[in-house]
């Protein structure tokens, strides 16, 4: 009589602990992007500055040598989030891409973001449960501006949180750290985006962090990328094959510059470094609240940054002390150059400079522990993978191990097919089909590569060509040599361009046929680095 009820209870009971135990399964996905952090900017990429946590995570985790990102900001974050080459998900707006939160929260998960968002609207328009932090590109460290949200409010800036003097990089931790605990109290597992500002100019830090560089700069930039190589080396981080980009003539010899312009120059890059450290900090906090909720072990964390190193010299005169919210440095191209150690050119520009970023996978669970066909041990016996890698595949990854779908659209957005692919095979140590290919475009500097070539131009000046497996620090142009290849694969550019990305007008133009002012390529049949006309 009372069986039929009976069987149908025990039948959802079976479905719920089926449905609890693969979403336990399930990791949580810490995002973790700084902001104008170059290739060389972490210890565990050569650097010396002090980022222990950062340091630990590579040595208990996996290390990516050829990461990319679009070389700006704001489009860095489009292909994060959407999956997508920025103006293909409709830039800003992301008209034509969904995004990671918004797709995961459909899945089951509790999705939040800290940091900065520079896109349209608010991360809660978007999928985010939980957002604090502000919509603007660049903001002041200790004073913030108009542009900071709390779960969709305006949220005024103070001059104390949490017991100490306001500080971004600070605050973002506070509220990353809330939401985590608000996801514990859940039964999902949690998309957090943690979108630091830092070490993006204003160059401002707390004195103490910044006292605790002084005199580390003295050597100059010269000296520093040398020994940041070095340091790549000696780890087997990077091949001696590629070899260290030479100084560019608009950036000076440090012993060029007056005792004066020394001390200026060399305080610029304490704060830089100050802002780093501070950063490392902060992910040390994010790593022990997940230990402190039994969470580390099946969340999978990446770290990345935006763009390489910034190369722009505004500093608007307000020569106050970096740890006065009145002051406003910036660094320019000679601390960037040594910050995108060993490669060529900076942030905007789509040589290995703007483009390669630092990437670090942590996750205990789901990682392969031992070395493989796409995993190589270094020195100190941690991992590293030399399997390209872009942005767009943060997307994908989170869809497979969320066990999420891609929508074909989102709201009243028509969303674009999915460009990234899935970086779990790699976790497991195993060789991906790489990208063919992989496209760049940032204002009038554009770059495409197809396995080991790389046609690329700066500020629509001459297509160069590289094969990036014996020559990766993009130094002997071989366009040259192989013009029906730089032909074939401009051609190629432009299509993509054209009906992936859906540029118009005059970012088609076609290129020129000068040499470009930030040209210093080695001429392949000489030796000697050419100059500009």
């Amino acid at each position: 009589m009372h069986a039929m009820p009976c069987l149908r209870f025990l039948l959802l009971a079976c479905l719920w602990t089926w449905a609890a135990i693969a979403q336990s399964e399930r990791p949580n996905i810490l995002m973790i992007m700084a902001d104008d952090l170059g290739f060389s900017d972490l210890g565990c990429y050569g650097s010396e500055i002090h980022t222990p946590y950062l340091d630990q995570m590579a040595r208990r985790g996996l290390r990516f040598t050829q990461f990319y990102n679009t070389a700006k900001c704001h489009s860095s974050r489009v292909s994060l989030l959407t999956g997508l080459y920025c103006d293909q998900a409709g830039s800003e707006s992301l008209s034509r891409g969904t995004t990671i939160a918004e797709v995961l929260r459909e899945a089951g998960y509790f999705t939040a973001m800290s940091g900065k968002w520079h896109l349209s609207g608010q991360p809660t328009d978007f999928g985010f449960d939980r957002y604090w932090g502000h919509l603007s590109g660049a903001v002041n460290f200790f004073k913030g501006d108009d542009s900071f949200r709390y779960n969709g409010k305006k949220w005024p800036v103070p001059q104390q949180l949490n017991g100490r003097p306001f500080y971004t990089t600070h605050a973002m931790t506070d509220f990353a750290i809330e939401f985590m605990e608000e996801a514990s109290q859940t039964n999902q597992p949690f998309f957090l985006y943690v979108a630091y500002n830092a070490p993006h100019y204003p160059l401002q830090a707390p004195e103490e962090a910044v006292r605790k560089y002084e005199g580390q700069y003295d050597m100059g930039w010269d000296r520093l990328r040398k020994e940041r190589h070095a340091r790549q080396l000696e780890s087997r981080l990077l091949p001696s094959k590629w070899g260290l980009s030479p100084r560019p003539d608009h950036v000076p010899a440090w012993s060029s510059l007056t005792a004066s312009e020394q001390s200026w120059e060399a305080d610029r890059m304490e704060v830089f470094a100050a802002m780093v450290d501070v950063l490392d900090q902060s992910i040390g906090r994010l790593m022990e609240q997940l230990k402190k909720q039994g969470a580390l072990e099946n969340t999978l964390i990446m770290f990345c940054s935006d763009n390489g190193a910034c190369p722009f010299e505004r500093t608007r005169g307000r020569y106050l002390k970096p740890w006065d919210p009145d002051s406003y440095w910036t660094y320019d191209a000679s601390w960037a150059h040594a910050g995108n150690t060993p490669f060529r050119l900076y942030k905007q520009n789509q040589h290995e400079g703007g483009i390669s970023s630092p990437m670090i996978v942590h996750w205990p669970k789901g990682l392969s522990s031992t070395t493989g066909a796409g995993i190589r041990s270094l020195k100190d016996g941690s991992r590293a993978t030399d399997q390209p890698a872009h942005l767009i595949d943060i997307m994908a990854t989170a869809l497979e191990l969320g066990k999420a779908s891609y929508p074909e659209r989102a709201g009243t957005r028509k969303v674009d097919p999915l460009m990234g692919r899935s970086l779990v095979p790699i976790f497991k140590g195993q060789m991906r089909p790489e990208h063919d290919p992989l496209y760049f475009h940032f204002g009038t500097d554009r770059a495409l590569r197809k396995g080991s070539w790389k046609l690329v131009s700066a500020k629509k000046g001459a297509w160069e060509l590289y094969d990036l497996d014996t020559d990766r620090t993009e130094l002997y142009d071989l366009s040259g040599q192989h013009p029906d290849k730089v032909k074939t694969m401009a051609n190629e550019w432009f299509e993509w361009a054209e009906k992936v990305d859906r540029l118009r007008g005059k970012a088609l133009a076609p290129v020129q046929r000068r040499i470009t002012p930030l040209d210093f390529r080695r001429d392949t049949t000489s030796g000697d680095y050419r100059k500009t006309p």
